[in-house]
């Protein structure tokens, strides 16, 4: 696989962004460790994302092996990634004149729809094959999301033509799988099972009082964690919810500290981030306020200190194509009761690593909450288990290499399909 030249497109998640905000989140992760990844086997590897501030340098050389391009589409500014679909177009000519001048690539990786449209329309120009990968589907996002999706209302049609036109495709689990093959009627032979990873080395365990001593928490006293991005389909006013049905049916517990890691700015800031005010009033409805405790957003080198510092971390969303931070909070050591949606039914071992409940049942939250808070040793054990099975199953150099063979594999299919073409045109033209 050494000498491979590889083409991931992602316009809208830089690995070079801050995480965390609207728009960062598992995406650049898996662009960020994935393409290190491929880089260290030999691999090289362009990354192409939309220029969204005048400062940027058109290529940084983000590792030995890796560099992101940063092509001109619209205007030098941030954009939500729902209002970029207009801008694709430019993307695509500015890649493409990229890649021309720079002798083109072995293979083209697509993340997230609008870069999937992308590759494939440089498929022939680029005469390269098209792996994809989504991360999130519209079909799903429809479903629960309904009034409240903002997707352009071209983006199932397509997705169904990216499916259609890519040589293959990366599902991070089972589900997603399904979800491809069931409601697009992707050919199952096309899609390879490639879950996401966490990094255990910047994601590991810390001594829990060592963490509350860096993060300025008390050493007493029981925290639950919830560590993501402020929207509400992550719905963390479910874990408020829970709390405040805690506080009243489980007297016994003794009333846990909420840690809410995540925002649009480092400082929480709810004219910034509106979600983080939605949750300040519900708390000061509920009579939880006090219990909450804001910390803005946190770069991922901070966050095991967060993880460390909870003796429970809690993930409820409506949905979630995948979901990384369960597999952070994992790495770390930490039990995580989570929603039993998408990815996270199978990142998380109901009763080993965790629990799963229902999306929006804040009393079925609760009741494991108040199980699991009372029972220090399980928690240990559960914790334990979590770290064993992330080291186990969900490493990023295993993405890596996973994800190089599916490249070879589809480049010498391609081949192959080429040379038939090919003998069949000669073929044709002795006759």
């Amino acid at each position: 696989m050494s000498g491979l030249r590889i083409a991931m497109f992602s316009e809208h998640a830089s690995p070079l962004a801050l995480l965390g905000g609207q728009d960062a989140g598992g995406q650049n992760v898996y662009v960020d460790e994935v393409s290190r990844g491929l880089a260290r086997l030999g691999v090289a590897v362009d990354v192409f994302t939309r220029r969204d501030a005048p400062q940027l340098p058109p290529v940084v050389q983000m590792a030995p092996g890796v560099r992101v391009v940063h092509l001109r589409a619209g205007p030098e500014r941030f954009i939500p990634k729902d209002d970029l679909w207009p801008l694709m177009p430019a993307f695509r000519d500015a890649a493409l004149a990229f890649a021309l001048a720079n002798g083109g690539y072995d293979a083209l990786h697509g993340n997230f729809w609008m870069s999937g449209w992308v590759a494939t329309e440089l498929r022939e120009p680029l005469v390269a094959p098209v792996i994809q990968i989504f991360h999130a589907m519209g079909k799903t996002k429809q479903r629960h999301q309904g009034a409240a999706d903002t997707s352009p209302a071209q983006r199932i049609a397509i997705e169904l033509g990216v499916i259609q036109a890519a040589d293959a495709l990366i599902a991070q689990c089972p589900c997603e799988r399904d979800e491809l093959v069931d409601d697009y009627g992707a050919d199952p032979d096309k899609v390879a099972i490639i879950p996401s990873a966490v990094n255990t080395q910047r994601f590991a365990p810390v001594p829990r009082d060592l963490a509350r001593r860096r993060i300025g928490l008390p050493q007493d006293g029981l925290v639950i964690a919830y560590v993501g991005r402020m929207l509400s389909r992550k719905d963390p006013r479910n874990i408020v919810r829970a709390l405040a049905l805690l506080r009243t049916r489980w007297p016994e517990v003794p009333p846990p500290t909420l840690l809410l890691v995540g925002g649009e700015t480092s400082a929480p800031d709810p004219a910034a981030t509106p979600e983080i005010g939605a949750l300040m009033r519900l708390g000061d409805e509920l009579g939880m306020r006090s219990q909450m405790r804001f910390v803005g957003k946190q770069q991922p080198d901070a966050l095991r200190d967060y993880y460390s510092a909870a003796d429970v971390v809690v993930t409820t969303p409506w949905y979630e194509p995948f979901g990384l931070t369960p597999l952070e909070a994992m790495a770390c050591g930490r039990p995580v009761i989570g929603s039993a949606v998408g990815g996270i039914t199978y990142t998380i071992q109901d009763g080993a690593t965790g629990y799963l409940v229902p999306p929006r049942d804040p009393k079925a939250l609760a009741e494991r909450l108040a199980y699991l808070l009372q029972r220090p040793a399980l928690r240990r054990r559960m914790g334990e288990a979590a770290r064993q099975r992330v080291a186990r199953e969900f490493i990023w150099p295993t993405v890596a290499e996973r994800s190089a063979a599916l490249y070879e594999r589809v480049i010498a299919q391609r081949a192959r399909q080429t040379a038939l073409h090919m003998a069949s045109f000669t073929e044709f033209a002795e006759a």
